[in-house]
């Protein structure tokens, strides 16, 4: 008995030290378990978006050009046989600029005319025998259609070599030579591009169909040009097509603008900018608003309450200080300007306005 006695004590001693020593671990547990802390706000300055009516801007790349430009070309194909003048050269209305080869046109006139001459013998000989009552009036008739239809393309071949040459429509400059001689030349295809001379240079412009319709003669329009940088010309929309270009699918548009005594030439790159003819609506929000713009896409930040709404917002176009957005907010939205770029979604704010 005095042994059992003996073993079931120390036991309890080694449970008591056990307890003893949980009950120690459990209270550092707790007294290190860390308080949850309030989130700090941040000081943030908001104004409310304002739904405005503008014009987007139109704005469109093109060309110097000439208002008086001609395209001149052969009305029939063939062999050019000599091209009179070079780029530059200073031409006067009426001047042969190029001709063609008229082997083959020549031999297509001598053929016609050989041709009406047949068909005389042929109404001559009906005559005749329609007096001896040989041939049928209807055999003379056959006979006269023949020879008018013979004259007739005897007179469409001499016109086509009285055309197998070009010569200047009006007086001015020869801009490009577009073909050499031994070329052959298509009819209509473009041998030389004139125009009248200095101080009738144009801006032709390409403008997709959205911007077609926005556009009305006589707007004034902004145009830059590589050749004079930092410097913006005056212009004035003077031309709108009825159809597109079916090659690019654009809009050729043109402006007349005022050179300032500046030097031009055919071809010069140009940027032209002009407000549209028609408004839309349009959210406005000051540019300070916008973070992490990606293109067209960015996100603002909104007050809702004490916190801060991260919202994604597309960008129609800037306009001086103010960014017009086509989606993403409505009018009447608190927009965080000042402190935007310390927040996180859903972080806390206080506003200071």
């Amino acid at each position: 008995m005095k042994k059992l006695v003996s073993i079931i004590v120390p036991l309890m001693a080694v449970g008591l030290l056990f307890l003893i020593t949980m009950c120690g671990n459990h209270s550092d547990a707790e007294e290190k378990t860390p308080l949850p802390v309030k989130q700090e706000e941040i000081a943030v300055r908001v104004v409310a978006a304002e739904m405005q009516t503008l014009s987007e801007p139109v704005t469109a790349s093109g060309l110097v050009s000439s208002a008086t430009e001609a395209r001149l070309s052969f009305k029939t194909g063939g062999v050019i046989d000599q091209l009179l003048v070079e780029e530059g050269a200073l031409v006067k209305k009426g001047q042969l600029l190029a001709r063609l080869n008229l082997t083959e046109i020549n031999a297509g006139v001598t053929q016609a005319r050989e041709g009406v001459a047949k068909a005389e013998r042929d109404l001559k000989r009906a005559q005749n025998l329609y007096k001896d009552s040989v041939a049928t009036l209807e055999q003379v008739q056959n006979a006269t259609t023949a020879l008018n239809l013979a004259k007739e393309q005897l007179s469409i071949v001499q016109f086509n070599q009285a055309y197998s040459e070009i010569r200047a429509p009006i007086s001015g400059v020869i801009l490009m030579k577009l073909m050499n001689e031994g070329e052959v030349a298509g009819p209509g295809t473009p041998v030389y591009v004139m125009h009248a001379g200095a101080g009738d240079w144009v801006v032709r412009a390409g403008v997709t169909d959205k911007d077609f319709v926005r556009l009305r003669n006589g707007q004034r329009a902004q145009i830059t040009f590589d050749a004079y940088p930092g410097q913006t010309f005056t212009g004035t929309l003077s031309q709108i097509p009825q159809s597109a270009d079916p090659a690019t699918g654009l809009y050729p548009v043109e402006f007349n603008f005022n050179p300032g005594g500046k030097r031009f030439s055919y071809g010069m790159f140009a940027t032209v900018r002009l407000e549209g003819a028609q408004g839309s609506s349009y959210v406005s929000v000051p540019v300070d608003a916008i973070v992490e713009g990606n293109g067209l896409n960015a996100f603002v930040f909104v007050a809702d309450g004490d916190k801060a709404k991260k919202i994604p917002v597309r960008i129609a176009f800037l306009r001086n200080d103010k960014a017009m957005l086509a989606s993403g907010l409505k009018a009447g939205d608190k927009v965080i300007t000042e402190g935007s770029a310390y927040l996180s979604a859903d972080a806390r704010i206080k506003i200071i306005n």
